[in-house]
């Protein structure tokens, strides 16, 4: 199958052209023609199968017939709103828009907690087709009078279960009661849980369903395996791990964001270039971080839970567990971040004895057993007791508001061919 295939306009095949893809992931395939159909939508698939370019380019091409040059705020309402967990996944959507509708005059932009409301103000007054938001920002615009969606014909809720797992269902329901009742409704969602469910419910009317990813499915381009070791010798292995093999991208992920910036530290130490990313960040860190790491310049990112569904960078080879998540399902999110679009990657864990039930916990989750392999020069102390695991406010999932307004000051949680980095 093509794009061609697809009933994509020649606008939208030049800029995917332009990408160097050819062929549309699954979720593309299916996705793209019932969006097309202008029918409501209901999509399960895990991060890195395609999803954003499968509501992206579709909506820019049923969006493409207001497209004009005018510098009148009138002539661009907002027709389209994007409604994403985070700041970073809200950035990478809009980039999204923006690759792919760059042969189309259609205005976007993105508005998020954590940065001046000014600048945002001033491009929502400048008019704007299509608008990417995390919900508690939008909210302060709401309230503000910057936001007007009379004329908006298509709403999507991206990344749907980690929205609710934060604690936006309150806000999304505000929103949605902002909005008008005819209008088309994309809901995706890693996982379709009873919420979920009950959500769409609400919100879509008869929808289509498009699942391409079984549920809690690790990537299966992903190389998966556990080093077993003492708990005070993960770091001295880490980086012995970095050094002989020489990788390069590597992405670490801890439980605390105290324990990642002490990695991120050691690392540094150790003469392997590396940055933290966590919800203590500013969000221009966070962006330094992510860009130094993307062009090679950095060569290790330690990331907490919260990042584990909210960093994308294209064709990333290895994703280290230097500590294992409390929640299994995390693993899967934490491992999905490589092997994406067709790309194979490697997911590595170091478990100490203390992990010995979580790593239980994984295995029963992806009803298989890891394989394991013992470092030369690096195996466990058999006599070395397990001991309670260190957990910070982001070991597991928040079921409150974190960190201020939900999606406002929000930390990071959770994406080329269109498939990988933000498509």
């Amino acid at each position: 199958m093509s794009f061609e295939s697809l009933g994509l306009m020649p606008e939208l095949l030049r800029a995917v052209r332009e990408q160097g893809y050819e062929t549309p992931t699954p979720i593309q395939a299916q996705a793209i023609p019932t969006v097309l159909e202008g029918r409501d939508l209901m999509g399960r698939a895990q991060t890195g199968t395609g999803k954003t370019a499968g509501f992206t380019l579709p909506m820019l091409q049923r969006l493409a017939h207001h497209a004009n040059t005018s510098a009148s705020p009138a002539r661009h309402p907002i027709r389209a709103l994007i409604l994403t967990p985070t700041r970073e996944l809200a950035m990478q959507v809009e980039e999204s828009v923006r690759t792919y509708g760059r042969h189309i005059p259609l205005r976007s932009t993105t508005i998020f907690g954590g940065v001046n409301i000014n600048p945002q103000t001033k491009a929502l007054r400048a008019g704007v087709e299509i608008l990417v938001a995390t919900p508690g920002r939008l909210l302060d615009h709401q309230q503000q009078g910057n936001l007007n969606f009379s004329q908006l014909e298509i709403v999507v809720l991206d990344e749907a279960d980690r929205m609710l797992d934060m604690g936006f269902i309150r806000d999304i329901r505000k929103i949605i009661a902002l909005l008008p009742t005819q209008r088309q409704t994309l809901l995706f969602s890693a996982t379709f849980t009873d919420e979920i469910k009950q959500l769409a419910g609400a919100f879509l009317k008869n929808p289509a369903l498009v699942e391409v990813t079984p549920r809690n499915t690790a990537a299966e381009l992903v190389r998966q395996i556990v080093h077993p070791v003492d708990r005070e010798r993960k770091r001295a292995l880490l980086a012995h791990l970095i050094q002989s093999r020489g990788l390069e991208q590597v992405l670490v992920f801890t439980r605390t964001k105290h324990g990642a910036n002490r990695l991120s530290e050691q690392l540094d130490k150790d003469g392997i270039s590396s940055m933290a990313i966590h919800g203590n960040k500013s969000q221009p860190q966070r962006i330094k971080a992510l860009e130094e790491f993307k062009k090679g310049s950095v060569r290790v990112l330690v990331a907490t839970d919260i990042a584990a569904r909210g960093l994308d960078i294209d064709q990333l080879p290895h994703v280290v567990n230097y500590e294992l998540p409390q929640v299994p399902e995390d693993y899967i999110h934490r491992i999905g971040r490589t092997g994406r679009a067709g790309s194979e990657g490697e997911a590595t864990s170091l478990v100490c004895v203390d992990e010995h039930k979580l790593l239980r916990d994984i295995e029963k989750l992806l009803r298989k057993d890891l394989p394991k392999q013992v470092v030369t020069g690096y195996a466990p102390d058999p006599s070395i007791p397990a001991q309670p695991i260190e957990t910070g406010r982001q070991g597991g999932r928040s079921s409150g508001r974190p960190g201020g307004r939900p999606g406002g000051g929000a930390p990071p949680s959770h994406r080329a061919r269109p498939g990988a980095r933000g498509k």
